[in-house]
């Protein structure tokens, strides 16, 4: 999305559609894994999950905080950014109506994504001078990611070696 918004401030694209569209893949996305949630339910994890590092404790996590909040944990989670990606499934899961799960689902992306999209602009227009600060910053970025991701797989792993 603030890629989207760096094209919107070169005048390629427009800020309202992006959003829309970013929205819609949003919904797009989740609709699968709801899909996969209902379909397959907490089995398909608890017997696939480790594959993709999906622990029984990150499974928990997710029907705590939709079994806390109930429905309106479709909305919530739409402006967070870690509980936005797994929510989806567990709702799947509680079989929320379909209809109410998109509605949910779009009414709590649109403002995210616009957000983003909107900050892709200000960096877009605002690129000649604040490109100064930022050389080097990539590596840095990317150093930071790949961390991340280290630090996570390595969780996971140690936390599926103490469970067995």
């Amino acid at each position: 999305m603030p890629f989207s918004g760096f094209l919107v401030a070169s005048g390629q694209f427009n800020l309202w559609l992006s959003a829309l569209a970013g929205t819609a893949g949003n919904v797009l996305g989740s609709l699968i894994a709801w899909w996969v949630g209902r379909v397959g339910g907490r089995p398909l994890v608890e017997k696939y999950g480790k594959w993709i590092l999906i622990s029984h404790r990150d499974l928990d996590r997710a029907d705590h905080w939709f079994s806390k909040y109930g429905e309106w944990a479709i909305l919530i989670s739409r402006l967070l950014p870690v509980v936005r990606t797994f929510i989806s499934f567990p709702a799947g899961i509680a079989k929320m109506k379909f209809w109410k799960f998109t509605a949910f689902t779009a009414v709590g992306a649109f403002p995210f994504v616009l957000f983003l999209a909107w900050l892709g602009e200000q960096l877009g227009k605002n690129w000649e001078s604040i490109r100064q600060y930022f050389r080097g910053a990539d590596y840095l970025i990317l150093a930071i990611i790949i961390l991340g991701i280290g630090l996570w797989v390595w969780k996971h792993l140690r936390e599926r070696r103490v469970s067995k």
